[in-house]
């Protein structure tokens, strides 16, 4: 085995023990859960918890061709080495997503799932090695603080159905876990280096990375990463300054109890470019027309795990995780009654800053039992929130400050969940019946009128999975459960009929290994939402659409033609459909009805290279499906697209136990020109994705 082979059958031995760490809660319903301890691939022995049921796969290619829903693995190899601008842009390609750049740098991305909203990636259930970072889990699941960097990563886990019972509340489009690189068995560092030059305005960007990590002791293992990033995006106004510190250290008290814990501290300080009008756009798409627009945040975070395994079928384990965290986004705003605030095409009369104060820590234990041919999950969370939400403005002619808005919420959140799967004919096939219950209260206070409200969800979520290993070569899955969104705290206080969200999922679907370097897989599937809430950019209201569909299928090929050669092709088609109301008929917002990837991976020797082809069609920006463009560019049809991404990299053995990899790559290879429609701040007009840029690339293991 060469020392290539083995640190990486090492790293994998180690995720293994870290995965074994997250909550059963990211684990499936169905015959393979989503994350768990996978047996070592080389026979080295370290000391680890002894996972209860050992039919549970991490987040690897082997353990999603048997989970019971639709899934997708991202593997460090496919995040680090095709050539992706940032972290969304690596997902991109994964079936049934869609994804819009805001920034061009990754720090505010815009995630969404089978034709659900994707601005501030509202409708996933996002977490970093299994615990949530939204900066309120209830009452703020839009992620407008994305404490996540890319060189930190060593998998990406997305579960796009049959996580609803263990996974709550927001999983409407399913459960998203990024996985931070593990400690390593033996003491090793990586040094990363990453360039972006975009060809259009020549703006550079910088990212740094380190990590250094291994056994301190017989029972202490520590690891340290840090990431900076410094420079611009590829428009002007777009000055970005990231600082990721991670700190993970796990104790070994004996072969029974297991510590871990996590530290981490993220902060980030940029310009925001902001939406164009149709004419600034078509004049110059590098510009800004939002001088005023930026963004400051800043989160520390700590997770603690302790994990008990009395005797083999039986472990207990409590989770717990603190954060507080400040975010303040800074805006132009016309208040002169011309026009929409945000249009920009008009000077602002004032600006504005909105920070937000959130205080979180919650607490999980769960508890899982084999007992014969069944594997039963209880489990338990209480969450609270402490959260401050202000807008202040300062006018420019008087020079006056006022303070606009100043909100209080409080929010207690108790779930409840159990879950039994079943296994039949020599465990071939697998049923799991799931509940999980919810009871959220919050508490709403403005403080400028002394008004107070109540919220309140209480909600049973039922789910049920099964899987069938059919044959050696074909699985095949069926899953059907109901998920909560509560209503969330810009919701209450705006005028507008809003409620708590739920839906059903449900998906169909099997993989069948077509031939032993052939696989393909199938999913069918509906979500049926009741009460879907969506901002309405031109009034600048939360709009209930009533209820809606999303139904369509998706279709994966990953072909192994060699030693050297292996190609992807997938492709998701989506129909959407709002239900009720008074757009009875129409579609969803940013639901693009085609979406086709391909890729192709070329290795030989020391030396690998990829293309990567993603294919979206036009989809409307409002529920309106207004298809001629406004003037100051707030709705109309979005253009279909295609990207182009190529990379060629080479490993360099410089001695020892060291390899130094240089890459090369080409982001949007035939420089594409497309946009989307304003979010947030700057809700009117286009907002450019990023044209050709050159990534240089250096890393160092050592």
């Amino acid at each position: 085995m060469s020392k290539s082979e083995v640190s990486k059958s090492l790293r994998r031995h180690r995720l293994s023990v870290a995965i074994a760490m997250l909550p059963v809660s990211l684990l499936a319903i169905g015959s393979a859960p989503v994350l768990a301890q996978e047996q070592a691939d080389a026979p080295v022995q370290l000391p680890g918890i002894n996972v209860t049921a050992d039919w549970l796969g991490p987040p690897t290619e082997e353990s999603e061709r048997t989970y019971t829903g639709a899934r997708t693995v991202v593997e460090e190899e496919q995040l680090q080495a095709t050539g992706a601008l940032n972290l969304d842009d690596a997902l991109r390609p994964v079936p049934g997503l869609t994804v819009l750049d805001e920034t061009g740098t990754g720090i505010l991305p815009n995630i969404g799932v089978r034709g659900l909203n994707p601005l501030r990636s509202e409708r996933l259930q996002i977490l970093l090695d299994g615990y949530p970072i939204a900066i309120g889990p209830y009452s703020n699941v839009g992620v407008s603080l994305f404490p996540v960097t890319l060189p930190s990563l060593e998998v990406v886990d997305i579960v796009r159905g049959g996580a609803s019972v263990h996974y709550g509340p927001n999983n409407v489009g399913g459960v998203v876990n990024f996985v931070t690189k593990p400690i390593p068995a033996e003491t090793s560092q990586t040094l990363r280096e990453r360039v972006t030059i975009a060809e259009e305005t020549g703006n550079v960007f910088t990212d740094t990375y380190y990590r250094v990590g291994g056994r301190a002791t017989d029972k202490l293992d520590l690891q340290f990463q840090a990431n900076v990033q410094r420079g611009d995006g590829f428009r002007d106004h777009s000055d970005t300054e990231v600082d990721n510190l991670i700190l993970d250290a796990r104790y070994y008290l004996n072969d029974q109890h297991e510590l871990a814990t996590q530290l981490q501290y993220y902060r980030v300080e940029a310009e925001l470019p902001g939406a164009l009008t149709p004419q600034a756009y078509e004049q110059d798409r590098s510009q800004s027309q939002r001088p005023h627009d930026g963004y400051e945040a800043d989160m520390s975070r700590a997770t603690f795990t302790w994990t008990y395994t009395p005797v083999d079928n039986v472990e207990f384990q409590w989770r717990n995780f603190v954060h507080d965290a400040d975010r303040t986004f800074f805006f132009g705003q016309n208040l002169s009654g011309t026009g929409h605030w945000a249009d920009p095409g008009l000077d602002s009369t004032h600006v504005a800053d909105s920070p937000r104060l959130f205080t979180v820590l919650g607490t999980e234990p769960r508890l899982a039992i084999r007992h014969g041919r069944h594997d039963i999950t209880l489990g338990a969370r209480f969450v609270s929130e402490d959260v401050e939400f202000d807008v202040n403005r300062l006018e420019f002619s008087s020079g006056n400050r006022s303070v606009a808005r100043d909100w209080h919420l409080d929010t207690r959140a108790m779930a409840f969940y159990i879950s039994d799967t079943v296994s039949f004919l020599d465990d071939r096939l697998t049923v799991t019946p799931g509940l999980r219950y919810e009871d959220v209260d919050m508490d709403f206070r403005d403080n400028l009128t002394g008004n107070t409200e109540e919220n309140n969800a209480d909600e049973l979520l039922p789910g049920l999975t099964v899987g069938y290993q059919a044959s050696d070569d074909l699985f095949v899955f069926a899953n059907s459960q109901r998920s909560l969104v509560p209503v969330q705290i810009a919701q209450t206080t705006r005028e507008g009929a809003v409620a708590n969200e739920t839906s059903w999922n449900h998906e169909l679907g099997a993989r069948l290994q077509v031939t032993p370097d052939l696989l393909s897989s199938a999913t069918l599937f509906r979500i049926d939402y009741e009460d879907q809430i969506q901002f309405n950019r031109s009034t600048s209201r939360f709009e209930n659409l009533g209820e809606t569909r999303h139904q369509g299928v998706e279709l994966t090929n990953r072909w192994n033609l060699n030693s050297q050669w292996e190609l992807g092709l997938g492709y998701t088609f989506l129909d959407t459909e709002q239900l009720t109301g008074d757009n009875e008929g129409n579609e969803l917002p940013n639901a693009p009805t085609h979406k086709v990837s391909a890729d192709a991976v070329y290795s030989y020797q020391a030396w690998d290279a990829s293309l990567n082809w993603v294919y979206v069609s036009s989809s409307y920006s409002d529920a309106d499906n207004t298809e001629e463009e406004t003037s100051n560019g707030s709705a109309g049809e979005l253009p279909d697209y295609h990207l182009v991404t190529t990379r060629v990299g080479r490993d360099f053995a410089i001695g020892g136990d060291r390899v130094l990899n240089l890459g090369l790559a080409v982001n949007n290879l035939l420089d594409e020109d497309y946009y989307f429609r304003g979010v947030d701040v700057s809700p009117v007009g286009r907002v450019p994705q990023p044209g050709r840029s050159f990534i240089l690339e250096a890393q160092l293991d050592f």
